[in-house]
């Protein structure tokens, strides 16, 4: 049986990833710490799956990993992330996710065939250059990059993945390096745009009103189902090794404000959306050219924002919002993640 493993695998996209590579016939190694991943319900489902193995080691340990049988797939999501922890930890971000990462890439070195590794990096190596008017929308991976001021703490995040993914293509590893752009959808906490609107329009009376950052603020969402098959086909691809790409929806494009109404018809309430000035730092647009993991896999996300919005309402409301079950984060304020 062939066997994956992933790092922070007990988080939102390593959960989906593992759930996806069991419908085809893989075993999997989950490898977490739990500084982040919940042990909720999904959780505790997914390690009942017998193809399933729970590694709880912490990859900036030195030998974190040895001891574990050989692997064709690499899948490293662990890091440290989220605007607010990385604005209150901007050295610990630099320093800790070049460790996980250089922790995996030795492992993987090491080995006799040394595994395809997938390592996700981040659409905030784009911020810099939107910021110096230097980037187009839809944007693609061949844009220039530049550095945001390096004293801000949110730079420390940009920074960390872009020479993570300089780490892997000179690692001598077989690397697929992809970009995330707004993946979305169940079990992915509550410091997000999507979860964090959908709580608050959860709690709030019908005919009240929803306060939002940044309504004029354009993105496109990519549901996770969509973005675990980009992921998962372009590791597969033998034309992936090497490669740095895009991952997310091309189109359509939303308003921040648009995403709130569409929320508040998921949530089945009339609520006046409140406009609130732009979050300090987030970016007045996003929107990645997929047109280069398009080609390498023959998949096009399928998911409608509509859809794939009432489909994580369902996840939240059952497991989260009126459950005692584990929580993957209290409600937050207004000015989530972007």
């Amino acid at each position: 049986m062939k066997r994956a493993l992933v790092t922070g695998g007990c988080g939102f996209i390593g959960s989906h990833l593992a759930r996806r590579l069991l419908d085809d016939g893989w075993a999997v190694d989950l490898v977490d710490d739990f500084s982040r991943g919940a042990r909720d319900a999904d959780l505790r489902a997914l390690l009942e799956r017998k193809e399933v193995r729970l590694v709880e080691r912490d990859l900036r340990e030195p030998g974190a990993l040895d001891g574990l049988g050989p692997h064709e797939l690499v899948f490293h999501l662990a890091a440290i992330l989220g605007v607010a922890n990385v604005e209150e930890r901007p050295y610990e971000t630099l320093r800790d996710n070049t460790a996980l990462l250089v922790s995996v890439l030795e492992w993987a070195r090491a080995q006799s065939t040394p595994p395809r590794v997938v390592f996700t990096s981040t659409s905030e190596v784009y911020a810099g250059s939107l910021e110096e008017g230097l980037l187009t929308v839809p944007t693609a991976e061949g844009a220039p990059i530049v550095v945001p001021p390096r004293e801000r703490p949110r730079t420390s995040y940009m920074l960390s993945k872009l020479y993570g993914e300089a780490l892997c293509l000179s690692s001598g590893v077989p690397v697929t390096v992809v970009r995330p752009h707004n993946f979305y959808g169940p079990r992915m906490g509550m410091s997000h745009v999507i979860p964090e609107l959908l709580g608050r329009a959860y709690a709030t009376p019908d005919g009240g009103s929803l306060e939002v950052y940044s309504v004029e603020h354009r993105r496109t969402f990519c549901f996770i189902d969509d973005a675990v098959e980009l992921v998962l086909r372009a590791a597969l691809a033998p034309e992936g090794e090497g490669r740095v790409l895009n991952a997310g929806a091309q189109e359509p494009e939303w308003t921040i404000g648009e995403v709130a109404e569409i929320v508040c018809r998921a949530v089945g309430k009339q609520l006046e959306i409140v406009a609130l000035p732009p979050t300090a730092g987030s970016p007045e647009r996003r929107a990645p050219d997929i047109g280069e993991i398009r080609a390498l896999t023959g998949y096009t996300p399928a998911v409608g924002l509509e859809d794939g919005v009432r489909r994580t309402y369902d996840w939240y409301r059952h497991n989260v919002f009126s459950s005692d079950d584990v929580s993957l984060s209290p409600l937050g304020s207004p000015r989530a993640e972007r």
